[in-house]
C-alpha cells in the first residue's frame, strides 16, 4: 500500500521501473537491479550527502507515525493531519507534520530481530553478527563511498552515540581506523542539564596557548619524521591508519572549516527553533557539517530530562516518555529539514529517521511498550526520496505486516540507490572475503525513489 500526494503524476519512470521489476515487462529482477544500480551510481549529479537521524532504543511506531485511533492498543496518542492529505501523525509532531511533503513514511518494517544488540547491529551495518567478519557501520560504508580522501573536515561524524547496547555496530570494522567517526558529544548524558554546549565541541584543537606557530610547525615537523621512520620499520594498516588520524587532526585544526563546531555564530532564533538541548543543537550542527561537504554525519536522540530508562526502550511510563522525546525530536528535526531546504541543500542531503526496531503495540502492565521487530515504522526524507506518501501498511491491531513488508537490505539498499551509491558494491572484509554494500537479496523501495 503506498499513500501518496495527489501532486505526484499518475506514472512516472519510477513506476515504469517498479513495473518492469514486478516483471510487468518481462525483465528479471536481477537485470533490473543491476540496471538500476549501474544507472544511478553512475550519474555523479546523484552523489549526495547523509543524517541519520538515530533513535536509541527502539521508538514506538503506535505513538509517532502509524497511529491507531480508537483500537486498544492505540493508546492515548490522537493523530493530526499533516501538509499531505490523508497522512497522519502523532500530534506532539506538529512541526514535522508541516514538512511531511518531505518525507516518506514506510510502516511495513519487518525483521526477527529483538535483542537490542542483534538488532542494532543489523540496521547500522545491514547484517547480523557473523563469526569473524567485523561489519562496518552504515556511516563508514557510506561515507567510504561518498568522501574525499583529503578532506579538511572527517567525512563521517557522529554525534553523541550512545554504543552502550551494540558497540560493535558504532565502529568502522573491516574498513578499518581511516573510516572511523569523528565523535561529538556525550552520548550517556543527552539532553540532561546544560552541559550539551560544551560536548558537542572537539576537544584539543586548539594550539597551546604558550606555543608560536613556529613552534607549532617544528613540532610536527618532528613528529612526521618520527612517524615515517617508525613506518618505514612497521608497515602495515594500524601504523598507516595511525598516521593518517594525525595527518587529519593537523588539517583539521588549521583549517577555517573547523569553525563550523561552533554553533554561536548562529541566530539565536534559529539555536531556539532547533531546540537548546543535545539533540536540536546536534541537529544544527549536522547541517553545519553537511554545509561544508561533510558526507555522512548521524545525531542519536538516546533519552531526554524526564524520561527513564535509555532513549526511546520505554519499557513502562511509554506515553509521558514519548511525548518528552517527540518534544525534543519534532523541532530539531523540522527545523534541519526546512534549514536545509532554505539553503537549497535538502534536495541533495537524505535525512533518516530509524531505531533498531518498534514497540509492542499491546501496553504491558506498567503503561509501557516493550520490543517488537515484526511491524514498525521508519522515515525517508529530502536528496533522492519522493515524499508525501506512505508505504506499507500494519494490521488494524498494529500486529501484523498487512502489506508491503520492507526488510532492513530493502531500506538500505533504497537509501545507497537514493545517494547515488550502488547497493551491490563489494569491499574486502578482513578475513579476506567480498561483502556487498547491502545484502544481495535486497529490493529497493522504487517507490520511494524521485
Amino acid at each position: 500500500m503506498t499513500l501518496r500526494s495527489p501532486k505526484f503524476p499518475v506514472l512516472s519512470r519510477r513506476d515504469l521501473i517498479r513495473l518492469t521489476a514486478c516483471g510487468t515487462f518481462g525483465l528479471s529482477m536481477s537485470r533490473w537491479f543491476s540496471a538500476l544500480a549501474e544507472e544511478t551510481a553512475g550519474s555523479q549529479s546523484r552523489k549526495r550527502s547523509c543524517i541519520l537521524l538515530w533513535m536509541t532504543g527502539g521508538p514506538s511506531q503506535m505513538d509517532t507515525f502509524d497511529l491507531k485511533p480508537g483500537h486498544e492498543n492505540g493508546g492515548t496518542f490522537k493523530p493530526i493531519e499533516t501538509s499531505v492529505p490523508g497522512i497522519q501523525i502523532s500530534e506532539h509532531l506538529p512541526k514535522l507534520a508541516r514538512q511531511m511533503e518531505h518525507c516518506t513514511i514506510v510502516r511495513s518494517m519487518t525483521t526477527k530481530e529483538g535483542d537490542h544488540t542483534r538488532a542494532t547491529y543489523l540496521l547500522r551495518t545491514g547484517y547480523l553478527p557473523q563469526g569473524p567478519i567485523q561489519y562496518p557501520t552504515l556511516g563508514s560504508v557510506w561515507s567510504h563511498e561518498l568522501g574525499l580522501e583529503e578532506t579538511e573536515l572527517p567525512n563521517f561524524v557522529s554525534i553523541a552515540p550512545n554504543r552502550l547496547l551494540s558497540p560493535n555496530a558504532y565502529g568502522p570494522g573491516f574498513l578499518g581506523p581511516k573510516y572511523a567517526p569523528l565523535i561529538v558529544g556525550d552520548g550517556n548524558v543527552p539532553n540532561r542539564g546544560t552541559d550539551y554546549e560544551k560536548s558537542l565541541q572537539v576537544k584539543n584543537l586548539a594550539s597551546p596557548a604558550n606555543l608560536i606557530p613556529a613552534q607549532i610547525d617544528s613540532r610536527l615537523e618532528l613528529l612526521s619524521g618520527l612517524e615515517a621512520d617508525f613506518a618505514a620499520s612497521h608497515p602495515g594498516t594500524p601504523t598507516a591508519s595511525h598516521r593518517a588520524a594525525y595527518l587529519q587532526a593537523v588539517r583539521m585544526m588549521r583549517s577555517e572549516a573547523v569553525k563550523a563546531f561552533d554553533l554561536s555564530s548562529e541566530p539565536d532564533e534559529l539555536r531556539d527553533a532547533y531546540g537548546r538541548n543535545q539533540f536540536g543543537q546536534g541537529c544544527l550542527l549536522a547541517r553545519r557539517l553537511i554545509e561544508r561537504g561533510v558526507p555522512f554525519v548521524e545525531v542519536s536522540l538516546n533519552g531526554v530530562q524526564g524520561a527513564p530508562g535509555i532513549g526511546w526502550d520505554t519499557h513502562q511510563d511509554n506515553f509521558n516518555s514519548v511525548q518528552k522525546l517527540s518534544e525534543t525530536l519534532d523541532p530539531g528535526w523540522a527545523t534541519l529539514l526546512e534549514d536545509l531546504k532554505t539553503r537549497g541543500l535538502l534536495d541533495s542531503t537524505l535525512v533518516i529517521w530509524m531505531g533498531e526496531f518498534g514497540r509492542t503495540p499491546k501496553i504491558n502492565e506498567n503503561k509501557g511498550r516493550d520490543h517488537f521487530p515484526v511491524a514498525w515504522s521508519t522515515v525517508l526524507c529530502g536528496g533522492g526520496i519522493r515524499g508525501g506518501q506512505v508505504i506499507g501498511k500494519s494490521s488494524d491491531d498494529g500486529m501484523t505486516v498487512a502489506d508491503r513488508p520492507v526488510a532492513v537490505a530493502d531500506l538500505l539498499a533504497t537509501a545507497c540507490l537514493a545517494l547515488g551509491i550502488d547497493p551491490m558494491g563489494q569491499n574486502t572484509s578482513n578475513v579476506g572475503r567480498p561483502v556487498r554494500i547491502a545484502d544481495p537479496a535486497a529490493k529497493p523501495i522504487t517507490e520511494a525513489l524521485v
